[in-house]
């Protein structure tokens, strides 16, 4: 006579399932960078071309709603820079701004102005309006003074020639990139970057 065995429904231990997802969740969030919001957004042209900008040695000027701001890569390099502009407009920065400074985005405001700037909270500094952006008129062409300092605190830092990118917002007019553009043929700066946004190619 054949004894029959009750099978058992089969379960699964989902403990240590459980513990990984956690461990890698908690790696994500701990890892991850909160994006800071751009104090002057800017909607680029559309373009298929894929070349990625330099991590360092590299300056940006965006140009939008008839403001420029200013940004530069590198701690050193800017501390160098805000280093040299203050000795041209006469402005002295303690220890702690240059160091605010060193890990800001990019600014749009005359130099008169930034020791105000640097002592606001970031989400205070990016609100839309607060900044003026940077002069670049003849009278009191500061821009032209931000990208001749940086190339030579970048020369100092890094031993290398700064490269320049401008991002434009596509409705921008055109005069006002061109006056930027003029600015760097001043210098004899003929090779920069366009930034744009990468259009889907047709098939």
């Amino acid at each position: 006579m054949a004894i029959k065995m009750k099978k058992k429904a089969g379960s699964t231990d989902m403990t240590a399932m459980c513990d990984v997802a956690f461990l890698l969740l908690s790696f994500f969030v701990m890892t991850a960078t909160a994006k800071i919001p751009e104090a002057l957004p800017v909607d680029t042209p559309a373009s298929v071309t894929q070349t990625k900008l330099p991590d360092t040695d590299l300056a940006t000027i965006t140009v939008g709603k008839g403001k420029v701001f200013f940004d530069l890569k590198g701690r050193e390099v800017r501390i160098k820079a805000l280093e040299l502009m203050g000795q041209k407009y006469g402005v002295t920065f303690t220890e702690e701004e240059t160091k605010t400074f060193s890990l800001m985005e990019g600014i749009g405001v005359p130099i008169t102005n930034l020791k105000q700037l640097i002592g606001m909270k970031t989400s205070e500094r990016n609100k839309e309006g607060l900044q003026p952006g940077i002069p670049k008129d003849s009278l009191d062409n500061q821009l032209k003074e931000w990208i001749y300092n940086s190339r030579i605190a970048n020369i100092d830092v890094n031993d290398k020639e700064l490269q320049i990118a401008i991002k434009g917002d596509a409705k921008e007019e055109y005069p006002a990139i061109k006056q930027v553009m003029d600015i760097l043929q001043d210098q004899k700066i003929n090779n920069f970057s366009l930034v744009t946004g990468l259009r889907a190619t047709e098939k």
